[in-house]
């Protein structure tokens, strides 16, 4: 599997916004200290660092969320 590509059966409902959710997780991962493979394949990484990435960036979605409804709610 190439870099950027995802056996996910998910599709996204902004197709644009996938580039937007990989730089937050190359973003994600580098605060964190963790290098992502550049062939895009993750079966070498730990289990425990896929995993912290993956709850640091629902964390920050959830925060853009929040941010975004209480701007609108004002």
């Amino acid at each position: 599997m190439s870099a950027g590509q995802s056996r996910s059966s998910n599709t996204l409902v902004v197709p644009q916004a996938n580039a937007a959710l990989d730089q937050l997780k190359y973003e994600v991962a580098q605060e964190l200290g963790i290098s992502i493979p550049q062939d895009g394949y993750y079966g070498n990484m730990a289990t425990r660092d896929t995993g912290a990435i993956g709850g640091h960036i629902t964390r920050r979605l959830v925060q853009i969320a929040e941010q975004s409804l209480a701007g609108q709610f004002k």
